[in-house]
């Protein structure tokens, strides 16, 4: 049975749209016959990296630190699959950029250089071998998702584990609202989860269909002016 770990890092949880559109890609994933499990950053306790890399010699592939990743790190050398799904907060809530540097234990302090940058492995002990990011954001366009897409390719790179892709989704606010489109986003989503366990990869197709518009960019802008102008009311009625 393939073993899928997600990290959440959004700070609103369940009530996230982080987790709204993970929903029916777990399922699907689960449809395949996955073993799931999703952990939310904003519930544990993971303290900062403090740059000591004792785990690379002292107590090699284990951190000193004693909080929430000394029970993580089993479950993410035991994982087949690690997914990265997190909302963009310029660029990473801070949970999440907490996890990504305490990941440092699980890899090799043997360096090489490989198209002129420097990479490393994972120990021995650690079963990941695909890392799939899922990014989402309120603003419209897809670019503002790039650069945490980049951050996790990054990490998948040094590390030598194969980067599947990414399912973005900007505006993810209004993937609530029912509409045809939306169900058929959501029908899509689940299917990209049965296909990525199934497979072991997504069809490009299906990313695009996931990414597009719900909205023309004018719309989107006059909404948010009517909700900026409404907030600016509700302010001035308390003053």
């Amino acid at each position: 049975m393939t073993k899928v770990i997600i990290i959440n890092g959004s700070p609103r949880t369940e009530k996230s749209n982080t987790t709204f559109l993970m929903t029916p890609f777990i399922e699907g994933m689960k449809k395949a016959e996955a073993s799931v499990e999703m952990i939310y950053t904003k519930k544990l306790k993971i303290l900062p990296c403090i740059g000591c890399f004792k785990c690379w010699g002292e107590t090699i592939g284990e951190c000193f630190i004693q909080d929430d990743m000394q029970e993580l790190y089993p479950k993410l050398k035991e994982s087949d699959i690690l997914i990265l799904a997190t909302p963009v907060y310029s660029p990473l809530p801070g949970e999440m950029q907490n996890f990504i540097n305490r990941l440092v234990p699980l890899i090799d302090s043997l360096l090489e250089i490989r198209n002129g940058r420097t990479r490393t492995k994972c120990h021995d002990d650690v079963n990941i071998s695909k890392i799939l990011a899922v990014v989402v954001g309120g603003w419209w366009e897809l670019e503002n998702l790039d650069l945490v897409v980049k951050i996790f390719e990054e990490v998948a790179e040094t590390y030598t584990i194969e980067f599947s892709g990414a399912i973005r989704r900007p505006h993810a606010h209004l993937l609530r609202n029912e509409s045809d489109k939306n169900k058929e986003i959501l029908q899509t989503l689940e299917k990209i989860g049965i296909n990525f366990v199934k497979e072991g990869k997504i069809d490009i197709s299906d990313l695009e269909f996931v990414s597009q518009p719900l909205v023309d960019q004018e719309e989107y802008l006059e909404r948010s002016k009517r909700n900026y102008l409404k907030r600016k009311n509700a302010q001035n009625s308390i003053e």
